[in-house]
């Protein structure tokens, strides 16, 4: 069967004559827009279409990537807002440490620590003389001064002679006029859980009762339990306790040694508590008093730190606050009641039999 041509093979003349533009640039029809903005796609959308093509045939890979990017950034960016600290060196260390000592509140001194611990346990020991006695002691001295002429003058306290022991008669400050006025005065520690006081023998061997004042302000008459002559040392045992009263921590003089802090807490004059810091001046010192029997005290340590009349009988702690010895006497060659440089303790391990018992 045969087939209608679609196109005619008949080859049509065209004409030889150019056409006017192509001879003449300048007569050329000028473009539209669209036929500018048709002539082809940019670099930009080939390499965008051929991006969008490889993600749909590896989505799985680029979404992998895309995560792992992701967290890169926000690892990169945490790193950027958090720095690592610096390393520190040993001058960072020191300002530091300077820089907190500074802002510390300034500690207390090694002998305020240690008067703050010892502080419960001091007490003030009165001594008191019965009306017998004080009658005995006004008629001898009377019988004195008429025998010599004079008007008759009290008797001398005990131990008034230059280098005695610090006894005063009477204490510079009195309580309430309507309150009796101690005779004596001086110093105690307490070192049992009983309430035994240690004080100075010489501190009661001239009154007949005796009366202890704690650190709370309370009182208690007292009996005495305990003496060494030899070592002027004696213990009262309080008839009536206060509630709560701490026994001092007792040390051995094997380690003391010159130069070390020690601090006395008495009531010199009755002036007190008071307060005194020195060092060790030295030890196994001799110390010649003719009101004793023998009249030599030996084994004495030897301290600067200033005590009068009224401290006898009370501690001599070191710097931890623990009791190394009683104050027992002060040397003043002028013949001055009052300290001129120069004390004597008497170790804590001599008041072993004087309790009875060994108090370390």
């Amino acid at each position: 069967m045969n087939r209608q041509a679609l196109y005619s093979r008949a080859t049509r003349r065209r004409s030889g004559a150019p056409s006017v533009w192509l001879s003449d640039p300048n007569s050329a029809p000028p473009l539209a827009a669209d036929d500018v903005l048709n002539e082809g796609p940019s670099p930009f959308d080939i390499a965008w279409e051929r991006l969008k093509g490889f993600c749909r045939r590896h989505d799985r890979i680029v979404l992998v990537v895309a995560s792992v990017l992701l967290s890169l950034g926000a690892v990169g960016a945490y790193s950027l807002a958090h720095p690592p600290p610096r390393a520190l060196t040993q001058n960072d260390i020191d300002g530091a440490v300077q820089y907190t000592l500074k802002q510390l509140p300034r500690p207390p001194a090694d002998t305020a620590r240690a008067a703050a611990i010892i502080a419960p346990s001091v007490v003030e020991v009165e001594g008191f003389l019965s009306p017998q006695h004080a009658a005995q002691l006004a008629a001898k001295a009377a019988k004195d001064g008429h025998g010599e002429g004079h008007e008759a003058a009290p008797a001398e306290p005990p131990h008034g002679k230059p280098g005695q022991p610090a006894l005063p008669d009477k204490p510079l400050v009195t309580g309430s006029p309507d309150e009796p006025q101690p005779d004596a005065i001086g110093s105690g520690v307490v070192i049992t859980d009983t309430g035994r006081i240690l004080t100075a023998l010489h501190v009661i061997s001239s009154t007949d009762r005796w009366v202890v004042v704690f650190a709370d302000g309370s009182k208690s008459d007292a009996d005495l339990v305990g003496a060494q002559p030899e070592n002027d040392l004696a213990v009262l045992q309080p008839k009536h306790l206060p509630d709560e009263l701490p026994a001092a921590t007792l040390a051995s003089t094997a380690g003391l040694r010159p130069g070390d802090t020690v601090v006395a807490t008495g009531f010199p004059f009755g002036i007190g508590p008071s307060v005194s810091a020195g060092v060790v001046s030295g030890l196994k010192r001799e110390f010649d008093d003719p009101e004793h029997t023998p009249p030599k005290l030996t084994n004495l340590i030897q301290f600067d730190a200033p005590v009068n009349p009224g401290n006898s009988g009370g501690p001599l702690v070191d710097r931890d606050g623990e009791v190394v010895g009683i104050v027992t006497a002060i040397v003043n060659p002028s013949g001055n009641r009052v300290w001129a440089g120069i004390g004597f303790a008497v170790p804590i391990e001599n008041a072993a039999r004087a309790i009875g018992e060994n108090p370390l």
